[in-house]
């Protein structure tokens, strides 16, 4: 349903995977490049029409409407870099409406901010012949594991209401610098976004920031490391590494927030990446309300520097 370049009137009908969207985010989509005031503009003046009838910006479209898109010139652009194909991803669970699949660490999960593509770019490319897919959460650029791409509108809906809700358990396996004591424990510390001098996203602890609750487990301990697994109960930004930074234990290999002097090391060892891995996923079908649980092993990486953790000292829990 791309639009051509050239000032044409478009006539598009509304399929499965554009139901239920607001209209001003499907022209956003629909019309690359195209400014959002100049969308708006359009469908203030009645240019856009749907069944032959106004609408404002806040309609949701319905299965079968008729829409017609006046003549819109767009700018070229430059061609970007060509995505790769890439290598197929590892899915975890596949149906009609949903994937799951295993993200590698050290692949953004979209593209911007100086990232030319992302994981959602290379699976469209992967999938030519699919209609819908786009990401239902996030995951850190050097975290791996668990992450959902939805296939159906309907379905993406869905679950963006189960996560507000927080009716989606995520669980992600860490390695922390230092003893954590408790079996399990409760951090419930407020969040703040801000951008440094850079432009780059921080996050910290601060009165002014969102409700953020986590829940840590303690699996492993050694004399210098401890393995925790984190129940997320809210999904803020950056939300595991800085609760436990903030709690005196950083993430090994955090290069946010962590130690640095102690990741120069670390690297040195053989870990070369951060240790946070999305573990464990359970949620109900967004279609069907089938109980789904996934888990997904700690990469070899990962894995490997936990076993020379485990031959360098003694362990003294778990």
């Amino acid at each position: 349903m791309a639009l051509s370049k050239a000032p044409a009137v478009s006539h598009v009908r509304v399929d499965e995977g554009s139901a239920g969207q607001r209209i001003d985010n499907f022209l956003v989509r629909e019309c690359k490049g195209v400014p959002k005031s100049h969308i708006y503009r359009i469908l203030r003046s009645g240019e856009v029409r749907v069944n032959s009838r106004r609408v404002d910006q806040t309609y949701r479209l319905q299965l079968g409407d008729e829409l017609r898109i006046p003549p819109i010139r767009v700018a070229e652009k430059e061609a970007g870099p060509a995505i790769p194909v890439g290598k197929p991803f590892d899915i975890v669970f596949e149906d009609e409406a949903l994937l799951v699949l295993d993200k590698p660490a050290g692949l953004a999960v979209h593209g911007g901010s100086g990232v030319s593509f992302g994981l959602i770019e290379q699976l469209r490319r992967q999938r030519p012949e699919a209609k819908f897919l786009e990401l239902v959460h996030r995951l850190d650029r050097e975290t791996s594991g668990l992450l959902i791409v939805a296939k159906k509108r309907s379905a993406l809906t869905v679950l963006h209401d189960m996560m507000r809700e927080g009716k989606v358990q995520k669980r992600y396996l860490t390695l922390v610098a230092g003893r954590w004591l408790n079996p399990q424990q409760h951090i419930k510390l407020p969040l703040f976004k801000y951008l440094t001098e850079g432009g780059e996203r921080r996050v910290c602890v601060n009165p002014e920031g969102k409700p953020s609750h986590s829940i840590v487990r303690l699996l492993k301990r050694w004399q210098a490391y401890s393995l925790v697994e984190v129940e997320l109960k809210t999904g803020r930004t950056h939300q595991i590494r800085v609760h436990l930074s903030h709690s005196g234990f950083p993430l090994c290999g955090d290069d946010k927030y962590g130690d640095f002097a102690l990741n120069k090391r670390l690297e040195k060892e053989g870990l070369k990446r951060m240790f946070l891995h999305a573990a464990k996923l359970s949620f109900h079908h967004p279609l069907t309300d089938q109980l789904i649980e996934l888990s997904a092993s700690l990469p070899a990486e990962l894995e490997e520097f936990v076993v020379a953790v485990e031959q360098a000292g003694q362990r003294e829990y778990g």
